[in-house]
């Protein structure tokens, strides 16, 4: 699971089918959301917003929708500096609106829409680490993908932070993200190098696995989770969901 280049807000055009998403801040306090997708297949709202307790948005997305990624940011300020350290978790280059990928870790709502084989793919993905709880539920009864759980007060130690103004950790790493083994691009915690395919990247090779999973088990919480049967979940496209994202739920 790596990060995509954020899009530029364009809409798509008018007549083309669209499926509904609905982003909504239960926590309480404030959040800055934002989305990033392939650039053939753009929802028609900006890519970042402020997000205050308890306000939902919601925005149209294409029907084809693929690779869509939301996520949010915490503690943020972009009046003196618009780069990746403008928000104390999950920020990016750009400012509100992100111009480059984020920075670990955050916890990722991700959808591709209408494949072939005529289905909705979505799930709740802990391969980048966690800054949030958050679930997506559907309007077609479909599986609830989630990770409603607060990560942080037991975080492991080696994947702690970063750290808030109090000190206080507001995040905790994957342990590819904390580099635990020294060599991301030979990594079994990463799934890289001779680590590459499912039978080389067992879950059992990944630091801290149990952690995230065992707290998220509708989560995808290692790059080759699906093996889990509980990572990625499908909805038949028929049913034309329409999905809403709820951090804190």
């Amino acid at each position: 699971m790596k990060w995509f280049v954020v899009l530029s807000s364009f809409g798509f055009l008018s007549g083309t089918v669209a499926r509904s998403i609905t982003v909504y801040n239960h926590c309480p306090f404030t959040i800055w959301s934002l989305y990033t997708g392939d650039k053939n297949t753009v929802p028609n709202y900006q890519t970042g917003w402020t997000a205050a307790p308890l306000t939902s948005v919601t925005f149209d997305v294409p029907e084809n929708w693929n690779a869509g990624r939301i996520w949010a940011r915490r503690n943020c300020d972009f009046s003196s500096d618009s780069g990746p350290n403008s928000c104390v978790d999950g920020g990016c280059v750009g400012g509100l609106q992100c111009t480059l990928p984020g920075v670990l870790p955050a916890t990722l709502a991700e959808f591709t829409l209408s494949t072939s084989d005529g289905n909705d793919y979505y799930d709740v993905s802990l391969v980048d680490g966690y800054n949030l709880p958050v679930s997506i539920t559907n309007t077609a009864g479909c599986h609830i993908a989630n990770c409603p759980v607060d990560l942080d007060p037991n975080c492991p130690g080696p994947l702690r932070g970063p750290n808030d103004s109090n000190g206080s950790s507001v995040g905790c790493k994957s342990a590819c993200g904390a580099n635990l083994d020294g060599n991301p691009t030979n990594s079994a915690n990463c799934c890289t190098g001779s680590h590459s395919t499912p039978a080389t990247c067992p879950s059992s090779g990944v630091a801290y696995y149990s952690y995230f999973k065992g707290n998220c088990p509708n989560s995808y919480a290692f790059a080759y989770d699906e093996s889990s049967g509980s990572a990625l979940w499908t909805c038949p496209s028929s049913k034309a969901a329409g999905y809403t994202i709820t951090f804190c739920p």
